[in-house]
């Protein structure tokens, strides 16, 4: 079969404009899509450090001694620990998205680990906590089981 040879169509200026908008708004949706997750690491850090800048935050007196050096940051079991495995994690999964997007996915530990810290120090406990009974209403009821221990005794 033979190749038709000839003249290469050529486009109007209005058609090379309209391809150029589409093409244009196509690389920018890959732009913004690309760095949607690392604006989102960047608020992250951001969030994170300040926060852990305000509880360092010293408190100094008017002749300028320091009253107060601010919390410990490098304190076990402490906010200040948590923010830094937020800041870890973050870190080690932007360089791991460089490889494969679906690192990506390992963010979601953090709200696991929050919502498993949230269970064990605060929910659990309030969930499986007894009653408080009233010291006066528990003596009554001993009292009363008392005399009918004595009475069956009789």
């Amino acid at each position: 079969m033979a190749l038709k040879t000839g003249k290469v169509g050529t486009k109007g200026k209005k058609q090379i404009f309209e391809e150029n908008k589409e093409t244009l708004k196509f690389y920018l949706r890959i732009i913004l899509g690309a760095n949607v997750l690392l604006g989102f690491a960047l608020v992250v850090y951001s969030f994170s450090y300040r926060w852990m800048q305000g509880m360092a935050q010293p408190i100094f007196s008017e002749d300028n001694t320091l009253l107060d050096g601010g919390i410990d940051l490098n304190m076990e079991q402490g906010m200040a620990e948590h923010l830094k495995d937020i800041i870890l994690l973050t870190a080690i999964l932007q360089v791991l998205g460089c490889a494969s997007t679906y690192f990506w996915y390992l963010w979601l530990l953090a709200p696991g680990r929050a919502l498993y810290l949230l269970w064990v120090n605060i929910l659990g406990p309030w969930f499986t906590a007894e009653s408080p009974t009233n010291p006066d209403v528990s003596e009554k009821k001993q009292k009363r089981q008392e005399r009918r221990q004595m009475k069956k005794l009789q």
